[in-house]
């Protein structure tokens, strides 16, 4: 198999927020490693912009620190080339330093991209200085990061704010779980092969498990997390979109609008979540290691690191079939993964000593990418007809060949497309609403007496009661392993 990278045109790529931890981990060495695939061509120029004082010598060593900590593979010999397509400008906000500065860098005629590399209450100041100075053209477009709002009321104003200065066609909202080789390819598996889309409903699906688990704790997040907690850090985002992808219904062709029309139909079907659907969680001290309230900074913390739910879509292909989310803090194991549990054969010719066995699509997004099927076998030998579940494997490592090793990051498939101008992969400001129309009312329902989180134990599978979630309804949790 030979992979196609396919260059982009030249462009002027802005960071605004271009020395913080997202733009050091992610974004810059995002960039290098498309440099080195050759997609980034000639004339291309990175813009970091902060309020730190800099010149452009110094943003190119900043920058090459960060890649000898964040640029795995190592990169290519020619990174002394990357460097000098940097520059650095030293901006205000919220102020005027730096504007006619910064628009006197970039070029005429060439697609600009602004990528908003800060907190949220900046997103609408930036929108209007960028417009104030002449750099909001036809070939403009802004990324924003999440959390997009921490309600329904503040991403209404977040949209209205951006829309002042802005189209819908400019405004990339970046969730990079989307960005994920995985993720894409559920929706290959599912629209691409005749195999699965006939079985791909509630007459076949038993029921559908999301988790994304998480060895670390909120240390370094404290103050984020303790304002946000997993619903909306998680849920609201990232697991949502995992679901919208899952239950959609086909759309008449891999279009941005066709792709996210479908996706906003399922947030839309989504049945209110009962209180007793909802299991919260705060991981306990271990060892020597703090517990969630300390990492917060906040003793009667309320706030959860946990969170296991069961949503219900009230629609024709999904009616009577669960979701069950889970995700949390100082799990088990770092894994994500979702799991299509299809329902029991009707009959078993082969009596009650052969077991029950059950197909299950597993899709895998870390670690590990990949995807399987559990079928169910004769067991080798002799001695009768013994059943024994067996994994139908595609890891793309083993399936890909040394080239799966090389997969882009999420965020380098996401800011390329941001490029090209391709928004299938990001959120439309409806979509973000509309989840926030669904998770709003479960947010209330804590503030009005539902009790805190429950503890767990690190290193577990999280609350008890998360396991009585499923268990009541004759189900069980899969187990948390890398």
């Amino acid at each position: 198999m030979v992979s196609r990278v396919i260059p982009v045109d030249p462009f002027d790529l802005v960071v605004i927020g271009g020395t913080g931890d997202l733009a050091r981990r992610k974004i810059l060495p995002a960039l290098y490693r498309r440099f080195c695939a050759g997609q980034m061509p000639e004339g291309a120029q990175v813009i970091g912009a902060a309020r730190t004082e800099m010149d452009d010598a110094g943003y190119r060593d900043f920058v090459g620190a960060a890649l000898d900590e964040y640029a795995q593979p190592a990169g290519c010999a020619e990174r002394a080339r990357f460097l000098d397509m940097l520059g650095y400008v030293t901006l205000d906000a919220l102020g005027d330093q730096g504007w006619s500065d910064l628009a006197a860098r970039l070029d005429e005629g060439r697609v600009r991209a602004f990528y908003f590399s800060v907190g949220p209450a900046l997103f609408g100041p930036l929108a209007e200085r960028l417009q104030r100075h002449g750099m909001a053209g036809a070939d403009t477009r802004i990324v924003v990061e999440k959390p997009f709002g921490r309600d329904l009321a503040s991403a209404r104003a977040l949209n209205t704010d951006l829309a002042r200065y802005f189209t819908e066609g400019q405004i990339y909202r970046i969730d990079h779980y989307l960005g994920k080789e995985t993720v894409q390819n559920l929706m290959a598996i599912r629209f691409g092969n005749m195999l699965f889309e006939p079985l791909w409903n509630s007459q076949y699906v038993d029921h559908i498990q999301i988790t994304v688990a998480e060895t670390i704790g909120v240390d370094g997040r404290g103050e984020y997390y303790e304002r946000a907690g997993a619903m909306r850090d998680m849920v609201q985002n990232h697991l949502m979109q995992l679901l919208c992808l899952i239950a959609m219904e086909p759309p008449a062709k891999f279009d941005p609008d066709a792709v996210r029309d479908e996706k906003l139909k399922v947030i839309r079907a989504l049945d209110p979540v009962k209180p007793d659907d909802v299991v919260r969680g705060q991981y306990l001290a271990d060892g020597g290691r703090p517990g969630f309230r300390e990492h917060v900074g906040n003793a009667e913390s309320t706030t959860e690191s946990f969170i296991a739910l069961k949503a219900r879509i009230s629609n024709w292909r999904w009616a009577g079939t669960p979701f069950y989310l889970r995700t949390g803090k100082r799990l088990r194991a770092r894994t994500s993964e979702i799991a299509v549990v299809f329902k029991d054969t009707p009959h078993s010719i082969f009596g009650p000593e052969a077991g029950q066995h059950r197909n299950i699509l597993t899709i895998r997004l870390q670690p590990n990418e990949g995807i399987d099927l559990g079928v169910t076998i004769k067991e080798p030998g002799p001695g009768g007809m013994r059943l024994v579940d067996v994994p139908l494997d595609m890891t793309f490592a083993q399936a890909l060949g040394p080239e799966a090793e090389d997969v882009p990051d999420a965020y380098e498939r996401l800011i390329m497309d941001v490029i090209r101008g391709n928004q299938t992969l990001f959120m439309r400001g409806d979509e973000v609403e509309a989840a926030w129309a669904w998770t709003d009312p479960i947010i209330a329902g804590w503030t009005e007496g539902a009790g805190a989180p429950l503890p767990y134990d690190t290193g577990s599978a999280g609350p008890d009661e998360a396991l009585a979630l499923m268990h009541r309804d004759g189900r069980a949790w899969r187990e948390i392993r890398a």
